[in-house]
């Protein structure tokens, strides 16, 4: 079973910037899609950005040209760097892996941006 396991949320002031990371371990056989999605109160969940294994990448409006996302393959690894944030970019971001026959998510970590 692959383990998902997101760190680096917390608190940051508008305008500032945090770093998100995500490691998966366990059984990897290959996880051809990697992302991060948020959920805010009260809100469906939305995705942020995806990359694939190959590189490619995906953002949502409400993010392109301030958050970049990031993938290290070697290390199973997928960073969200979160710049210029906002009040509206608070909630609870979660990772997301895909293989070819199964999806994966972690618990979650908080972000709040807020003075």
């Amino acid at each position: 079973q692959v383990q998902l396991v997101e760190s680096g949320g917390g608190l940051v002031q508008p305008g500032g910037s945090l770093r998100l990371s995500c490691a998966a371990s366990g059984t990897i056989f290959s996880i051809d899609v990697m992302g991060w999605y948020r959920q805010a109160p009260g809100k469906q969940r939305e995705l942020v950005a995806i990359i694939t294994s190959g590189g490619r990448i995906n953002y949502a409006d409400s993010v392109k040209g301030r958050f970049t996302i990031a993938r290290d393959n070697a290390k199973n690894t997928v960073y969200l760097q979160m710049n210029s944030a906002k009040p509206e970019d608070t909630a609870v971001y979660y990772c997301n892996g895909r293989t070819p026959v199964q999806v994966y998510w972690g618990k979650g970590t908080l972000v709040t941006v807020s003075s």
